[in-house]
């Protein structure tokens, strides 16, 4: 039998990662923190699965933590937030919303590899506009030269992965001439980063303009933020009209998400500003490791965002990205990410991608072994 997706094999995140543990290389490959998130949201975690929050909960999220949400954001608890499996699950519901059988869906790539085959997945036409290298900008008269009387949705990322880019106010004025001129656009913003930003930028949504607010489903999670990337809490943002659609494909994917988490992270929100916090305790990271990176031979600009910081070597080998992530993870004991698998046609730019949420012991130990890196290229 053929499958839906049979281009689709075991994702490079999969393949990095096994081959991290084979080897017992440090893993800067796969994003996610080395460290537990705070003893309160544990202890809450416990107290609601021991006191009986363990039962369905409603489809749309407990009251409590769209309450939460609503304060955070500028939208209704009621009827414009919507409590997913994990922004994954927000993204793939959005997407679903919108999508239907011949249309056709822009992605700004490089891009997370979850939105095209979400896409195909409804019988939609993934169409790509790349990023500009080196400094990954987004020219905005392309992607409008992309739309057609097919295009029902765009798709964009901010903070950026993998490239940390930050979209700026200039490029929501752009995206907001293009909306004006095409009324049966959608957005879908994928927005998982948004309080990992550096150097005092700030992070603007796509719910900040009236204009993209209307037409955009805004996805998000406390994976990133409270460093829970196992409990898979997301959360979709969008008017009432949107929401009500999204609602209606969410019910039959997870119906609800795992309710004793809810009910911690509505309490943890109530009593704690850790996430204002998070963008300081992360620059200090990639500040750190960044440092430590300059007694490389690597090429690299700091990070704007994420947790995530790209090196290039390009100067110093033509070895496909691929093979020189493997061969850096078995014969120098770190792992990262080939940045062209981020990319429909496997653009290879020669550029690396590690993840910095980790201890710091760890980014320095990696760190120094990458400075015989240039050895194996």
């Amino acid at each position: 039998m053929m499958g839906k997706l049979p281009q689709v094999g075991v994702s490079i995140f999969t393949q990095m990662s096994a081959l991290a543990n084979a080897t017992g290389a440090y893993n800067l490959s796969q994003g996610f923190p080395s460290f537990e998130p705070d003893t309160l949201l544990v202890e809450k975690l416990a107290y609601y699965a021991a006191n009986g929050k363990n039962q369905y909960c409603p489809a749309t999220g407990i009251a409590e933590l769209r309450n939460q949400l609503a304060k955070l954001y500028n939208y209704n608890a009621d009827t414009e937030i919507t409590v997913t499996s994990g922004a994954s699950e927000a993204l793939f519901s959005a997407i679903a919303t919108v999508v239907s059988p011949g249309d056709e869906v822009i992605i700004i790539e490089p891009a997370y590899d979850l939105y095209a085959p979400a896409i195909q997945l409804q019988g939609g036409v993934p169409v790509f506009v790349q990023m500009k290298y080196p400094d990954f900008t987004i020219d905005w008269d392309e992607v409008e030269s992309k739309i057609t009387n097919k295009t029902s949705l765009i798709i964009i990322n901010t903070p950026h992965n993998p490239t940390g880019k930050v979209l700026t106010n200039q490029d929501i004025t752009s995206l907001e001439n293009i909306i004006n001129k095409h009324p049966n656009l959608y957005l879908v913003s994928d927005e998982v980063y948004e309080f990992i930003l550096f150097d005092e930028r700030k992070h603007v949504s796509l719910s900040s303009s009236p204009i993209l607010k209307e037409r955009a489903f805004v996805c998000s999670s406390f994976a990133k933020t409270f460093h829970i990337t196992g409990w898979k809490i997301g959360y979709c943002l969008a008017p009432k009209k949107l929401s009500e659609e999204l609602r209606k494909v969410h019910q039959y994917i997870t119906f609800c998400t795992f309710t004793p988490a809810q009910y911690a992270i509505a309490d943890y929100l109530e009593q704690s500003e850790a996430y204002l916090e998070l963008a300081s305790f992360y620059q200090k990271k990639r500040d750190l490791f960044a440092l430590a990176l300059r007694d490389t031979e690597f090429a690299f600009e700091l990070t704007e965002g994420t947790f995530f910081q790209n090196v290039s070597y390009k100067h110093l080998s033509e070895k496909s990205d691929i093979e020189v992530s493997k061969l850096l993870t078995e014969k120098i004991g770190v792992a990262s990410i080939p940045t062209s698998v981020f990319y429909e046609n496997k653009t290879d730019h020669k550029v690396l991608r590690f993840c910095f949420a980790k201890d710091d012991d760890m980014l320095l130990a990696a760190a120094e072994r990458l400075k015989s890196a240039a050895r194996y290229l």
